[in-house]
């Protein structure tokens, strides 16, 4: 089963998405997602010129010497563009391998260890009626875990939330922006949004406190400062929100300083999930070690694929850390459904982020996984369950588009 041939599609349904496709002699097909939100061309080039002549002749059953290949014989190792390959072609071989054995991809996995994937769902609103309101619509359509962004006093726009002014897509797809709400804006320069820690700090525990006092105790409720506190502020948040029991407080800080977690640690018991923008096991290892942390964020698409996010869990659980990896609709259906073939297996699951693709992305990325119930689960299709429309991809060509910088209120580049 040699690998005959490999295409690298750049598509944008609604969005840029970067996607894998692998031939084989014998004319199975694997999709791998490349997508880099808003360095996607990166990861395209990447392929194409680097990675591709690799891959023509290799066996595609030798999925594991393949990603060492990849990872060992390049030299430069790890990054965010050289995971997404990897990722790419990793996934796609397992998508191979579990269409040869006639399975769906969980199976070679170990099989099932639960019958569906909890899901949370992103609530967000200017103001807390437009905040609850988005919040009954989630739970109108099943979701039992939510995660609450809002708007700040004073601040124009804030990531997240996708009715302020900066959420606008552009994209026409006709679909509510909250389910493909893209930060990453098309144009010559990325959009500059401003930022005010204070502010964020004294508004969030009120906007908390008011949703308990709507929906109640038992609503599962999620959080994401994205990166934008030092420690100290993170460990006053997570203090403050203490009294709302939220299920997790997503990327406190930037943790690239792993031991800044400590301070936090030492301060607060709500949960902390980090990893969204980590892609090798490194990055976790002081992190685990110290059981700094309570959920993973790495999607299969930027921490190597399935090889190497499997890794990284199975490392994590002998910490009692479970998984919550990343799924903002810029990880495409193909990585989505990696994940839940991926998320079924593993003993250590926690939760999975599910932002729902827009039409147009479901007209190019035909798919097969269930959402029902708050629940999502693999279908018994073989392979990820993932048809790639080549017709329906040719309308929506590439354009450019830049995520969001962010800047102090005195003008000083900030943490985005």
């Amino acid at each position: 089963m040699l690998i005959e041939s490999v295409d690298v599609l750049v598509s944008s349904p609604g969005r840029n998405f970067v996607t894998l496709r692998i031939t084989t002699d014998d004319g199975l097909t694997g999709l791998g997602d490349a997508t880099l939100n808003g360095r996607e061309l990166a990861v395209a080039v990447y392929l194409s010129e680097h990675v591709v002549p690799l891959l023509v002749g290799r066996d595609a059953a030798n999925i594991e010497d393949t990603w060492q290949y990849l990872y060992r014989g390049a030299y430069w190792r790890r990054g965010p563009v050289t995971m997404a390959a990897i990722a790419a072609v990793d996934t796609a071989l397992w998508d191979i391998m579990a269409k040869a054995a006639k399975m769906p991809l969980y199976q070679l996995l170990g099989g099932r260890s639960r019958t569906g994937l909890l899901t949370y769902g992103h609530a967000s609103g200017v103001d807390l009626p437009e905040l609850f309101d988005s919040i009954r619509e989630h739970l109108d359509e099943g979701y039992r875990a939510i995660r609450v962004q809002t708007g700040i006093p004073g601040l124009p726009s804030v990531y997240g939330v996708a009715h302020s002014s900066n959420a606008a897509t552009g994209t026409g797809s006709g679909t509510d922006s909250r389910y493909d709400y893209e930060p990453a804006r098309r144009g010559a320069l990325p959009v500059e949004e401003t930022w005010d820690t204070r502010a964020y700090l004294r508004h969030i525990p009120g906007v908390f406190e008011a949703v308990r006092s709507e929906f109640g105790p038992e609503l599962t409720l999620l959080h994401d400062a994205h990166h934008r506190l030092t420690p100290i502020q993170a460990a006053k948040l997570g203090k403050s929100l203490e009294p709302y029991d939220l299920f997790w407080l997503e990327d406190v800080t930037p943790a690239e300083n792993q031991s800044a977690l400590r301070r936090v640690r030492e301060h607060t018991t709500t949960p902390l999930a980090i990893g969204e923008v980590f892609n090798t096991i490194w990055d976790y290892r002081e992190l685990f070690e110290e059981q700094l942390i309570d959920y993973v964020r790495s999607p299969v698409t930027h921490a190597g694929g399935i090889t190497g996010l499997r890794r990284i869990f199975d490392f994590a659980s002998i910490y009692q850390i479970k998984s919550g990896a990343h799924g903002p609709t810029d990880v495409s259906p193909v990585g989505l459904s990696a994940a839940i073939h991926l998320g079924i297996a593993i003993p250590n699951f926690g939760i999975q982020e599910y932002m729902q693709h827009s039409p147009a992305t479901h007209e190019v990325f035909r798919t097969t996984y269930k959402f029902e119930g708050g629940m999502l689960a693999p279908s018994d299709a073989p392979g990820l369950g993932i048809e790639y429309d080549d017709e329906a991809a040719a309308g929506h060509p590439y354009e450019r588009a830049y995520l969001p910088v962010n800047r102090l209120l005195d003008g000083t580049v900030h943490d985005w």
